[in-house]
């Protein structure tokens, strides 16, 4: 039955990490005063209670990992550090003087790119530069994505003289055949390098990024991977689906579909990670993520506190989210704002004096209601409402939708609220789907998405 419903459910779909995604963005909603009016304005509600979340896209990687669809630019030049690392700055500062207050960060993550690209004296530099303008919350978190091939000691050790206490390390997978068809060559014995150097240093949580469905993989590689995870045993695993999308990632036109475990094959890929990490004591937080019982993750989680934004899970809430770097997504509640896509055009924006945004959305009163429902289904697989169908049509209709999967034994819907039972979790962006109320007003003709499952 299972593998029948795989089938039929298997179909492009958001990952949802924002409500709206971003192809349903209206751009004509908003300009850079109104996403500046958003940002004072959520500042203003939540600074002195909770505090603001920085995410820095670093964009340069010395290598194509021919498997990755993010915004990223290839080269071996190291001249380019100071620069972006200047402009990081400087956009940061024109968000300091905007602000009437001095922001209090809850949260920065470092992403790419390959963040430890940058010398460990840049990040210092990048850092310190950051916080000088700055309070730093109790409890906050810092966190940055390290790649094992060029994650040194000296690295390390920078980002946690400056206050970092998370380490995320792209592992992907340990096959050697896997990791030369996706370009990303780094042996057991490398991350393993890594992550005791990071326990040594004092780092208080350490993630593994693993990905299935990608080419070549196998039963036996999975196995194999997994045995090797276990032995190092971090904090948090995120495990994610890997998202096909050769016309936005143009890398991995290097492999076809026929190079790809199919649908059945890529669940059973799934099922078996999944199951090795539960033997392991990992516990499944919403989509995609493992963690063991004493990582904050699984500590908000059972909670019912887990937070979901552009970064993915994260037990920090904080409303206000500031995008800085090419490519950058803010995230305010009420609005969203991208920054220019392009390393020359960011930088000459922000060398001009402006605010490098290029495009956003501003949330209709639809939105924050479906956006509201669609982030307590991804972080605790259940949600309420308030009030009557008949007074939220937008519900309503998104109710409508979810009769098929509810027959299919995959959510359970009453009057006030749904819930989201085991055999539904695997479903769970399909059921975000059915409420995706832009994504049923414009269905796309063409590929926008990767497959759900």
């Amino acid at each position: 039955m299972q593998n029948n419903l795989i089938k039929k459910y298997n179909v492009p779909g958001p990952r949802y990490t924002s409500y709206p995604t971003v192809p349903y963005w209206d751009q004509q909603t908003m300009g850079v005063d109104d996403w500046l009016n958003s940002v004072n304005r959520s500042f203003e509600e939540t600074n002195d209670q909770e505090g603001i979340s920085l995410y820095v896209h670093l964009p340069y990687c010395e290598s194509l990992c021919t498997f990755c669809a993010c915004n990223k630019r290839i080269t071996v030049n190291h001249a380019v550090e100071e620069p972006y690392i200047k402009a990081v700055l400087d956009e940061w500062r024109m968000y300091v003087d905007l602000f009437p207050a001095v922001p209090r960060i809850k949260e920065i993550h470092l992403g790419g790119g390959t963040p430890t690209f940058f010398s460990p004296q840049n990040l210092d530099k990048l850092i310190k530069g950051i916080v000088s303008l700055s309070e730093r919350c109790e409890g906050a978190e810092f966190s940055f994505e390290g790649h094992p091939k060029n994650t040194t000691e000296e690295h390390l050790k920078a980002l946690y003289n400056v206050g970092f206490n998370r380490v995320s390390v792209g592992v992907q997978d340990f096959d050697p055949v896997v990791q030369d068809m996706i370009n990303r060559i780094q042996p057991y014995e490398m991350v393993e390098a890594v992550t005791t150097a990071s326990r040594e240093i004092g780092y208080d949580s350490l993630n593994f990024d693993l990905v299935y469905g990608l080419p070549f993989q196998t039963k036996l590689s999975i196995e194999d991977t997994f045995e090797k995870v276990m032995k190092l045993r971090p904090d948090r695993i995120a495990y994610y689906s890997y998202a096909h999308v050769p016309w936005h990632g143009a890398g991995q036109r290097k492999f076809s579909e026929k190079d790809l475990p199919a649908d059945d094959e890529k669940r059973e890929l799934y099922e078996l990670g999944r199951d090795k990490l539960e033997k392991g004591g990992y516990h499944e937080i919403g989509m995609d993520h493992f963690a063991l019982e004493d990582d904050t993750l699984y500590t908000a989680a059972t909670a019912k506190k887990l937070h979901r934004n552009f970064m993915g899970y994260t037990a920090n809430h904080t409303q206000l989210m500031i995008g800085l770097g090419v490519s950058s997504i803010g995230d305010t509640l009420y609005a969203f704002g991208q920054n220019v896509k392009t390393v020359e055009g960011y930088m000459e924006k922000v060398g001009e004096g402006h605010f490098p945004i290029f495009r956003g959305h501003v949330l209709s009163d639809d939105d924050l209601i479906v956006r509201k429902h669609i982030t307590n289904i991804m972080c605790n697989y259940e949600t309420s409402w308030d009030s009557t169908l008949d007074t939220q049509p937008v519900i309503r209709d998104g109710v409508l939708r979810l009769k098929e999967l509810e027959s299919d034994g995959l959510v359970v819907v009453g009057e006030n609220g749904l819930t989201v039972p085991d055999a539904g979790k695997p479903f769970i962006r399909n059921i975000s789907m059915a409420l995706d109320a832009r994504l049923w007003a414009n269905v796309p003709e063409t590929e926008v998405f990767s497959k759900t499952i």
